[in-house]
């Protein structure tokens, strides 16, 4: 293979990529593997980074997306019928010498373009990825699993939309690391996604015809209170998930962890409305130092929407 050659030394970007190979995991997992003749320039910061995937429609080829600097304000000023709908993903993992990025996405059936584009794409089909380049210094703040430089135990919470980015911190967690991960997926088969790692206990069950949430609820609020020490609890600022973003995240200025240290450091992401009772439980009932967690309402139920 030829010498690559810098394209562009933006910090982030657009990539065109094109599908190569298509796997599917389990029966709600699917592997996008994409390529591209620049993708050596795809940064990989790790852990739960967040991508931006473009899909094309009839209405919204690629060709015209805007992929400048302020392409989110070009993408708000179209039409709505002329709008090329995104969704947020977590690069599963990147090969630079193969020019190739792996991504992780949730088959379930056609519910809108994103999910169509999922069940019908096939090898040679494109996308646009918005990501960090291989030029991007410091912390992403796409990456929101920022723990202190010293954690006791570690609590990773979420549902099918956030499986990949929970594989991933499993798999680049040092092996001294422990803690407990909680995980609902659609099928019991899905269980089969997440890596081992040696330090971890891991809780995760298929939903099939339960209530969605029943399974996160009743194991963190069992397993919790065991892994935190006692405290008095936090006062939580309610927030309208129905009008409001729920997205707490600490850092300092710099983009790394809250705190230097912490017996426990909780990770939460997937459903809103289920991450904000999480939220509340954790902070003001089992008493957990709101500094050492991180809320990230991935998704609101009934609502597919371009974050």
């Amino acid at each position: 293979m030829s010498t690559p050659t810098i394209t562009d030394t933006r910090p982030s970007r657009f990539f065109r990529g094109r599908v190569t190979r298509i796997q599917d995991l389990t029966p709600s997992f699917r592997r996008f593997t994409f390529t591209s003749d620049d993708m050596h320039e795809y940064g990989d910061p790790g852990y739960d980074q967040r991508i931006k995937v473009v899909f094309p429609t009839d209405a919204a080829p690629l060709e015209t997306m805007p992929t400048g600097e302020d392409w989110y304000l070009q993408w708000r000023e179209l039409p709505a019928g002329q709008r090329h709908p995104f969704r947020t993903y977590t690069t599963r993992a990147v090969r630079p010498e193969a020019r190739e990025v792996d991504i992780d996405m949730v088959a379930h059936g056609v519910q809108g373009p994103a999910s169509a584009w999922i069940e019908r794409a096939v090898v040679g089909d494109e996308v646009l990825i918005y990501s960090p380049t291989i030029h991007h210094e410091g912390v992403s703040l796409g990456v929101d699993f920022v723990p202190p430089a010293r954690t006791g135990d570690y609590l990773l919470v979420g549902d099918e939309t956030a499986a990949p980015a929970i594989a991933v911190i499993l798999e680049q967690l040092p092996r001294e690391a422990t803690g407990i991960v909680v995980l609902e997926v659609p099928d019991e088969r899905d269980c089969a996604y997440l890596p081992q790692h040696p330090g971890f206990r891991v809780y995760a069950a298929g939903r099939g015809s339960a209530p969605r949430h029943d399974h996160l609820i009743r194991v963190v609020e069992a397993h919790a209170g065991l892994l935190c020490p006692d405290g008095r609890g936090g006062e939580v600022e309610e927030i309208d998930i129905d009008r409001d973003m729920l997205w707490e995240v600490p850092r300092t200025a710099k983009g790394g962890a809250a705190l230097k240290s912490a017996p426990l450091y909780a990770w939460i992401a997937g459903e809103a409305a289920a991450v904000k009772q999480l939220r509340r439980h954790l902070v003001q009932q089992v008493g957990v130092d709101r500094r050492a967690v991180a809320f990230m309402g991935y998704w609101r139920l009934g609502r597919a929407e371009n974050e």
